[in-house]
């Protein structure tokens, strides 16, 4: 009796440190209020996603191995309080893929995010030096068409740069990141390309 009630014990704490470490100490744990200081500058999403962004990166599988590589352009254009965001993706097998972002800033600085392979519309806030969105993502049928829900967090480093770290995950279990860093492009390096 007292070995099965030290392996239920056992099993109790299991659960709870797993719990508390996604609660208290993950990449989940995150909220926008962290970053409300601003150490590395206001994000103002108007100012950085605004004209063309250059943005490099990796996607991670679910055991933390690099399955893809890319490079994308964005060109970003605003009309009041709605930015159109149309992206171009190349990866390292050689596939293109365009996708196209409608974010909707308000004076809160919450923001409503859609596009064709989001299901519903993601919710997001810019908070001091960083930006939070959360949304469902439909991969496409090739790629088992599963919906996903995505934490994206973007970080403005102190030159201007974007760091991007998403987490993607089934029924609460990561199942791939991303990481990449997103730059924009001067008109002076425009003129100069």
């Amino acid at each position: 009796m007292d070995t099965v009630f030290l392996v239920l014990l056992g099993v109790v704490f299991a659960v709870f440190a797993f719990w508390a470490r996604g609660r208290y100490a993950s990449f989940l744990s995150q909220s926008p209020e962290h970053y409300s200081s601003a150490q590395a500058g206001e994000f103002d999403i108007r100012t950085q996603f605004n004209g063309v962004i250059l943005c490099e990166g990796a996607i991670f599988g679910p055991f933390g191995r690099v399955s893809s590589r890319f490079e994308a352009q964005f060109e970003c254009s605003w009309e009041n309080n709605i930015c159109v965001m149309e992206e171009v993706f190349r990866y390292d097998d050689g596939s293109v893929q365009n996708r196209a972002w409608r974010l909707v800033l308000s004076n809160d600085g919450s923001i409503k995010a859609t596009a064709d392979d989001v299901v519903g519309t993601g919710t997001g806030v810019q908070m001091g030096d960083a930006v939070q969105l959360k949304y469902k993502l439909r991969l496409p049928e090739g790629s088992g068409g599963h919906v996903l829900d995505v934490v994206d967090w973007m970080y403005l480093a102190p030159g201007g740069a974007i760091i991007n770290r998403s987490q993607f995950r089934k029924f609460g279990i990561q199942v791939a990141e991303l990481v990449a860093t997103m730059r924009p492009v001067s008109l002076e390096e425009r003129k100069a390309a």
